[in-house]
């Protein structure tokens, strides 16, 4: 992968590359998104989707989504805040680590692997329980 020069490049080309970097795991599918942008699948389950401007959304259960919020991995997401579902701004080049990081969370997690051990201290073990589905407890 080539470095990022700071300042370097626009959330349309910072989006792209993230883009890229998930379309190059094994099993990841790519298609337009219902509501624009761009959807990554794996297995035929959504792992994410990214929109026009920036904005990537990902589905989690809701128990981790309250842990990434609260760690500040995430924000609740944009319409949705009580599900499952985190959103995250593609702003700059300095965003496109902590995006990629929960593409492979989600991903590793509907693939059924190990999460990866820098993030569990902060998340816990994930589970498929609640997938994408609000519960009556406060975020």
């Amino acid at each position: 992968m080539a470095t990022l020069d700071p300042g370097q490049y626009s959330a349309e080309l910072v989006t792209e590359l993230v883009i890229a970097i998930v379309r190059e795991w094994p099993g990841v599918s790519v298609s337009g998104h219902r509501y624009g942008g761009v959807e990554l699948r794996v297995d035929r389950r959504e792992i994410g989707h990214v929109h026009p401007g920036g904005i990537v959304d990902l589905p989690f259960p809701v128990r981790l989504r309250r842990a990434l919020v609260s760690a500040g991995k995430a924000e609740a997401h944009h319409t949705l805040p009580h599900t499952g579902w985190v959103s995250m701004r593609l702003r700059t080049e300095h965003d496109v680590p902590g995006v990629v990081e929960l593409f492979r969370l989600n991903y590793d997690r509907l693939r059924g692997l190990s999460a990866r051990p820098g993030i569990l201290p902060i998340i816990g073990t994930p589970t498929m329980l609640g997938d994408r589905v609000a519960d009556d407890l406060p975020a």
